[in-house]
């Protein structure tokens, strides 16, 4: 099984509603490594790697979000393994500040 990595921008009513803490449950739960921060924008960013099926599906459960919230769009493309080396040595899944 190959190994991806994805970023990821969420747009719509995604602050203030736990869509970060909901994408860093998610994201744990599934064994999948990278971070999600909040953009001064409004949106949510997120990288995730792992087996190509698991990020696939954390993309799909992203388009839905917490109940709380209200998806608009969700933008994926190839991410990098510098963009996965900005969380913190040792961590698996990580908030990052706001940008």
């Amino acid at each position: 099984m190959s190994e991806v990595i994805r970023h990821v921008m969420i747009s719509g009513r995604v602050q203030g509603v736990g869509y970060r803490a909901w994408v860093e449950a998610q994201a744990t739960s599934l064994g999948l490594e990278g971070w999600v921060r909040n953009r001064r924008d409004g949106s949510v960013e997120a990288v995730f790697s792992g087996p190509e099926d698991t990020v696939s599906g954390m993309i799909v459960a992203c388009r839905r979000g917490p109940s709380s919230a209200r998806v608009d769009n969700v933008q994926v493309d190839a991410g990098t393994s510098d963009m996965l080396s900005l969380r913190g040595a040792g961590d698996r899944f990580a908030f990052l500040p706001t940008v």
